[in-house]
């Protein structure tokens, strides 16, 4: 996998976020991001690299983005070793 693939699988995961208000809010929780920051930033491989922190953080979450984006569910963790923080982050 390229960085390019592990950007698209966080942004496919921000979509997904996106799109469910309470998983939104929950991010925005966790995170400490504002709306206003995630418009913003929303593109930074950082930010990215914490969507899919968000993501792997709960298994039913992890399954039910992967479910919905066509995706194994491995890839979420390979994808987030490639961006920025990743190689601290021990998901397999």
């Amino acid at each position: 996998m390229q960085a390019e693939q592990a950007e698209l699988i966080a942004i496919k995961a921000l979509g997904h976020i996106a799109a469910d208000d309470e998983l939104l809010f929950a991010f925005f929780d966790i995170t400490g991001l504002s709306p206003a920051d995630l418009r913003e930033r929303g593109g930074d491989a950082e930010i990215l690299g914490g969507v899919l922190d968000f993501i792997l953080m709960d298994e039913a979450r992890l399954l039910a983005f992967c479910e919905a984006a066509g995706l194994k569910p491995e890839l979420p963790g390979r994808a987030r070793k490639l961006l920025p923080g990743g190689e601290e982050v021990h998901w397999t």
